[in-house]
This record gives C-alpha cells, sequence and structure tokens, in this order.
C-alpha cells in the first residue's frame, strides 16, 4: 500500500471509531454528570486509535467483512487505552501536565474524578463487549466471546499492561537492565497491542496458525513502537507528539535510548518492525493493511 493509502484507511476507520465512541458514551446514562463529562473529554482529546485499528486490519486479514458488526469489540479497545492515559498522567504516575495537546485530564477534574474516570473507562470496556454479545443478532458463540475477554483481561492485567507499568515506576533511578527494559516493554505497550491484534483473529474465527502468526505480529510491533516512543520523548516536538518530550529523562526512566542510544534504538526498532512483517508471511494481500501499518509506525512522529 502507499503512504496515502494507508493514510486514508487510517482516517476513515478513526473517523469511524470516533463517531462510534462519541455517541454511545455521550448518550449513556453515566451520572454524575461531571464524571461522564471527564470520560467524554479524554475519549474525545483526540488519538490514532491503533488498537482498535489493528483489531479491524487483523479482522479483514482473517477474512472478515463485517467491520460495522464488530465495531463495539474493537472500539472498546480504546476505552481500555483511554483509561491507561488518564493513569498514566497522574502526579503519582507520569506526573504530567499535557495530553494530546491539551491540559491532562486530572488537572482540569482534578485527581480523584480522573482516577474514577480511568476505572469508569476501563469496566465499561468489558461492558460494551458483554452487553453487545448479549443482542439478539450477535454472530460471535459464547466461546469466542469469552476468549476475547479473557485475552484482554490479560493482556492489560497483572500478566501484561499493568505489570509493565509498575516494573516502569520501579525501575526509575535504577542501573540499565537489558532484560528488565525488555520486560517493561513487551508488558506495558506490546501486550495490549497484541491483544488488539489477537481479538481482530477471533472474531473473524481464524485459524490457529494465524492466531499465532499475529500473535508474534503484535509482540513485534508493539515492541517497536515503544522503542519509537522512547526516541521521540527526546526527538519529538510538542506540537506534533501533543505531550511534553524530555520526561522520561527528567524521571531517569529505563528506556532504549538510556540503554542503547538513539542510533542503535532506532536500528532496534527496524529489526522489530521487520519481524513484524516475516510474521505476516503466511497472510495474503488482505494483511496489507497490517504490513503497511507496521511500516507507517516507524515514521510516525506522534
Amino acid at each position: 500500500m502507499s503512504s496515502l493509502e494507508i493514510k486514508s484507511y487510517l482516517s476513515e476507520k478513526k473517523q469511524l471509531i470516533d463517531n462510534f465512541l462519541i455517541h454511545y458514551l455521550s448518550s449513556s446514562s453515566i451520572k454524575p454528570e461531571k464524571l461522564k463529562e471527564s470520560m467524554l473529554y479524554s475519549l474525545s482529546a483526540g488519538g490514532k486509535r491503533i488498537r482498535p485499528i489493528l483489531c479491524m486490519a487483523a479482522y479483514e486479514a482473517c477474512g472478515g467483512k463485517d467491520i460495522y458488526g464488530i465495531l463495539p469489540y474493537a472500539s472498546a479497545l480504546e476505552l481500555v487505552h483511554t483509561y491507561s492515559l488518564i493513569h498514566d498522567d497522574l502526579p503519582s504516575m507520569d506526573d504530567d501536565d499535557l495530553r494530546r495537546g491539551k491540559p491532562t485530564n486530572h488537572k482540569l477534574f482534578g485527581e480523584a474524578i480522573a482516577i474514577l474516570a480511568g476505572d469508569a473507562l476501563l469496566t465499561e470496556a468489558f461492558y460494551m463487549i458483554s452487553s453487545y454479545s448479549l443482542r439478539e443478532h450477535t454472530k460471535l458463540s459464547a466461546r469466542s466471546v469469552l476468549t476475547i475477554i479473557s485475552e484482554l483481561a490479560y493482556e492489560i492485567g497483572a500478566n501484561g499492561m499493568v505489570s509493565g507499568q509498575a516494573q516502569d515506576i520501579l525501575s526509575e533511578d535504577s542501573e540499565p537492565d537489558a532484560e528488565i527494559l525488555y520486560f517493561i516493554h513487551s508488558r506495558k505497550t506490546a501486550a495490549f497491542i497484541t491483544a488488539s491484534v489477537k481479538i481482530g483473529g477471533i472474531l473473524a474465527d481464524c485459524s490457529s496458525e494465524n492466531l499465532e502468526s499475529l500473535t508474534k505480529y503484535g509482540r513485534y510491533i508493539g515492541l517497536g513502537f515503544q522503542i519509537i516512543d522512547d526516541i521521540l520523548d527526546i526527538e519529538g516536538e510538542i506540537q506534533k507528539t501533543g505531550k511534553t518530550t524530555g520526561s522520561d529523562e527528567k524521571k531517569n526512566k529505563l528506556t532504549y535510548p538510556k540503554l542503547y542510544g538513539l542510533e542503535m534504538s532506532r536500528i532496534k526498532a527496524i529489526e522489530a518492525i521487520n519481524n513484524a512483517l516475516v510474521a505476516l508471511s503466511d497472510f495474503d494481500s488482505k494483511a496489507d493493511v497490517l504490513r503497511a501499518i507496521a511500516s507507517y509506525l516507524l515514521i510516525r512522529k506522534n
């Protein structure tokens, strides 16, 4: 796919997800209004919607054709991602003032409401998945739904994203360690991205072989994505990244540039993306979007 084609695909799918999410949350009966406002603020603040888009692209790579039918499942991933960003920005975590070029949630709504908005988004994601699965027109088997819930809970919880975040905090001011660094990145970022890709495959009822390939793809692009994130924290422009740069160095975090330097970090990001492409070697042209997204992540500026 050309650069123009992948940008068009990303833009189209982002709009689809944005419209669904904003309508879903705006029309909900969530009270008090301040909690709902806080949730909507972070959810509508922008973002690339990479995780739900990867879910859709994996679904299509495995032969899935009903994009609108899987929209609630893909969109639920963005609820989880938004929760994680709200909590990441808290004073007790990364203590950031900007996210996507706007004041972070706790700066506007206070720390307590920000925490609760994050909690609400996380639990709403599982309600969205389960409630849409209970509707009469759903084509998913009960086993598929349970598998999706299990995969997501595992990869974002104590065995995945949360453990990576915990180790990230515990490793501040520590001596550089390659094994610990890989642990942080493979769980903090790659685990959730892997879940997003795998869920797309499960929604398409893909083979176990294809699911294994998608798993490898997800882990590699997740690692590459986080390495690029580390680099952008040093070289990125605030107008493009939408957040304060230099925070990793300020908090003395364990990152790829800190351990390997910028140039070697770029090489490792390229290696990770190339491995992701190799993982898709058994897929036909329906996986070209996944291939293009992998390559696109290498040149992203935000």
